[in-house]
């Protein structure tokens, strides 16, 4: 047979068969398939997420996300809603709605496992606060943590520090800085503008206090973790420069809350920072110094799996997601 009378068979086989369905289905028969359509499942999205930094493993998870209204007035309040309406729409975000992910870091370092905040504790708020079970899924129990530092004290970053009336990570020792236990930890924080921080700070920071070191700016948590002064969201909040083998990570905490807001436009104010000039000021230092090495960071609130790097972008930086650079070894 030649090619030509081949290629015509297999043409005349199938509108053949596509003359039988027709014909199925003019008789008004169905010609559905006979299982039944899937049922939605819902939005489903990664939440554990695992990289070599050097010699250390480091585990970004997360504690869940909750959705609000905004940007504005959270961030830029000091703009009109124009104004971050139309930053929104430039970078394909929605102008009036808007998404909050939390993700606590844990680093590996062959010697000590350290988990960097503890996320929002189970039951404070819908969608978010499953820091425990999600150390599960990423191979560790609570047991294990050996060092938890706390970046610093708002309630999403240390609700999860006791569970049920007991400590959430009973075998470790705690680091913060000093300046941010020396301004939450007072008992008169726990009344007042500052109550709804500083009677969480009471219940689950100060009865830490005797297992607890406090750094200053450079100082270390462990070899090759050294705090870095980032003040300014709250009096003694700290980011951390991490190293290991010559590959080095920021783990920037709140420094930005939002990865077009606060790094495209870093002097617009955000309403969760309290010194506002100090934090817009920090934001410039330390995503500066980012962008001028080319080094990864992580924050709490970036897109999940939080981590990234950063190019300047007229007088802010614009976020550049991680692609495959960490996971070649």
């Amino acid at each position: 047979m030649s090619p030509t009378s081949s290629t015509v068979s297999r043409r005349s086989a199938l509108l053949g068969a596509l003359g039988a369905t027709a014909a199925v289905a003019a008789s008004g028969l169905s010609v559905r398939p006979a299982n039944a359509t899937a049922p939605m499942l819902g939005a489903t999205k990664p939440s554990v997420y695992r990289f070599k930094l050097g010699a250390y493993e480091v585990t970004n998870i997360l504690d869940g996300a909750i959705q609000l209204d905004g940007p504005h007035p959270i961030f830029g309040a000091d703009q009109t809603p124009e104004a971050v309406a139309k930053l929104a729409g430039e970078n394909f975000l929605p102008p009036s709605r808007m998404a909050i992910s939390f993700a606590p870091v844990v680093i590996n370092t062959g010697t000590e496992l350290i988990l960097f905040d503890t996320g929002n504790g189970a039951g404070r708020r819908p969608n978010a606060g499953s820091l425990r079970m999600m150390l599960g899924s990423a191979g560790y129990t609570p047991e294990q943590i050996d060092v938890v530092v706390l970046t610093h004290f708002h309630p999403d970053h240390i609700g999860g520090l006791m569970e049920d009336g007991k400590p959430a990570f009973p075998n470790a020792r705690y680091v913060t800085g000093a300046a941010e236990y020396d301004f939450w930890s007072p008992a008169d924080k726990a009344t007042g503008k500052t109550e709804r921080v500083g009677k969480l700070v009471q219940s689950n920071v100060v009865p830490f206090a005797d297992k607890m070191s406090f750094l200053e700016d450079n100082q270390s948590v462990a070899s090759g973790i050294t705090a870095v002064d980032a003040g300014g969201h709250t009096p003694g909040h700290l980011a951390f420069h991490v190293e290991s083998d010559g590959k080095r990570l920021m783990i920037t905490a709140d420094t930005a809350n939002h990865y077009v807001m606060s790094l495209q436009k870093p002097d617009w104010e955000v309403s969760f920072d309290m010194n506002k000039k100090k934090a817009a000021e920090s934001r410039k230092e330390i995503f500066g110094m980012i962008a001028a090495d080319k080094i990864p960071f992580t924050g709490y609130h970036m897109p999940f799996p939080n981590v990234g790097y950063v190019e300047p972008m007229g007088s802010g930086f614009r976020y550049v997601p991680a692609g495959y650079q960490l996971d070649l070894g």
